[in-house]
């Protein structure tokens, strides 16, 4: 990935603009990559495409090798006769453009769907079967979601025995056989029009940067498929330990994600299979992938099961080098990105050199007026991606107003900014501009802006406030919006700092 300078926008699909509640693979899409690479962007960064959790987060997902269903696009379906126009009419959104709504967009894309199911031929039915025999993750997916569905969208451990342990399920199949059919027809459809898009993209010199959570749901196909790979109880399901980070920046009791642990004992036994089947897919439908959380590779902060807060943990040991060297053997060397962020440590930093995977940067971390930071442009290490700011940082603007008088003089000054606007926010802000530059003409091989920092828009823009449940994920935008983008500032800094 790294071999020339380049930059990057960071906007993902449920934000475009659609008539649908949320984005979706469709036209509006396509039109977004064309400005992007209009104005010199070599690439565009996405969230993870897997179903979200009730609250829109999709790095709390049951099912990580899925593209959500709610970001098919009706319009194909319709083209294609397997669909009325009144269906279609029945997903269109009347509320907020500005306002993602899960929930419409979960109804509405899922009964149409079934629709669509019911009116397809014998041969897209062919298709679909044969997408999700080649595809074991399909397989599984299909029978979890159908099992689900049979009771009552419950969690699988409290499924009936005969359902609750897959290899059980798999015996028992045939009860389940034509709501599975379903679930693969989804998933055909969902990776035939995101296919598209990724081609529509590469063929205008965009490449797509995807986004991996590093940990998966207990209630998730992906537990339920794979149980000894995990740290889960054979007879009760329970867990001992779950997921979190300690106290850091975003939060002083930590991060009490809930997500069970890895067994990497039992996961070196197949030699990470698991792994490096999630890493094939990943590359399948990104050109790379951004690896959330990547330190947890060296050490993973462990809590127990029945704990409050994040505080109560310890740090365990990785699996290291050995998971990398696996799949180095069996992939060759990829295009990973760490997410290297929060708390650090000799480990992280040894792993990061040993993989060669560039780690990231984000220079609002970078301004505190008493430190050298390694967060500020002049100490970025070429094989890097430099931030402005990532999906859980506050947007450029409201962290200007509301930094320390401190913070932000220190912040000003680094950056060469000159006058007394620097509150002033839009498409055109002087204060912002000072930022972005000062990320644009650093070593970082690639830099990476939001889309929300492009526009100069305020805190009620933020993407995701880290440790806060409900919220968050909400932010969309229009295409009147994406169209008042300053095109030829952005195409000028691009060519002037190298990066097109």
């Amino acid at each position: 990935m790294l071999n020339t300078r380049a930059s990057g926008v960071l906007m993902h699909l449920s934000s475009l603009p659609s008539p649908y509640a949320v984005g979706v693979m469709g036209d509006e899409t396509k039109r977004f990559i064309d400005k992007i690479a209009d104005m010199g962007f070599s690439y565009w960064q996405i969230l993870p495409l897997n179903p979200p959790d009730f609250y829109g987060s999709p790095y709390t997902s049951n099912a990580v090798f899925a593209i959500s269903h709610m970001f098919i696009d009706p319009r194909p379906l319709l083209a294609a006769g397997l669909v009325s126009q009144a269906d279609v009419e029945r997903n269109v959104y009347y509320g907020s453009p500005y306002t993602a709504d899960y929930e419409f967009a979960y109804n509405g894309r899922l009964e149409l769907l079934k629709k669509a199911f019911k009116n397809a031929d014998g041969e897209l039915l062919r298709k679909a079967e044969e997408f999700a025999e080649k595809h074991g993750w399909c397989k599984a997916y299909s029978l979890y979601e159908a099992a689900k569905e049979r009771f009552d969208n419950r969690p699988w451990y409290e499924w009936d025995a005969d359902f609750a342990r897959y290899e059980k399920c798999v015996e028992n199949e045939e009860a389940l056989s034509e709501s599975a059919s379903f679930y693969a027809f989804v998933q055909y459809i969902a990776y035939s029009q995101w296919r598209e898009i990724k081609l529509y993209a590469n063929d205008r010199g965009v490449k797509i940067l995807g986004d991996m959570p590093i940990y998966v749901s207990t209630d998730s196909v992906d537990v339920w498929s794979n149980r000894s790979l995990f740290e889960i109880d054979g007879k009760n399901f329970s867990k001992k330990r779950v997921a979190g980070v300690p106290p850091d920046y975003f939060s002083a009791d930590g991060q009490l994600w809930g997500n069970p642990l890895y067994d990497w004992k039992s996961m070196e036994k197949d030699g990470f299979k698991w792994w490096i089947d999630r890493l094939k897919a990943s590359l399948t439908i990104f050109d790379t992938v951004r690896i959330d959380h990547f330190r947890a590779f060296a050490s993973y902060w462990a809590v127990p099961a029945k704990s409050e807060t994040a505080r109560e943990g310890e740090w365990l040991k990785g699996p290291g080098m050995k998971l990398f060297n696996a799949v180095r053997e069996e992939m060759g060397d990829l295009p990973i990105i760490a997410e290297d962020l929060g708390t650090f440590g000799e480990d992280v930093i040894k792993l990061l050199e040993n993989t060669a995977f560039p780690g990231m940067r984000v220079i609002q971390f970078g301004f505190d007026p008493g430190a050298d930071s390694t967060h500020l442009p002049h100490n970025y290490p070429k094989n890097s991606i430099a931030y402005v700011g990532t999906h859980d940082n506050n947007t450029l603007l409201a962290w200007l107003w509301e930094a320390s008088e401190q913070e932000r003089k220190f912040a000003l000054d680094y950056c060469s900014f000159k006058g007394d606007n620097w509150g002033e926010g839009g498409y055109h802000s002087p204060s912002c501009r000072a930022i972005i530059e000062a990320v644009w003409r650093s070593p970082s091989l690639v830099s990476m802006i939001s889309f929300q920092d492009m526009c100069g828009f305020g805190s009620d823009a933020r993407m995701n406030v880290p440790g806060r449940a409900f919220g968050n994920w909400q932010f969309r935008t229009t295409e009147d919006t994406i169209a008042q983008l300053d095109a030829d500032y952005y195409r000028h800094i691009n060519y002037l700092f190298k990066r097109k």
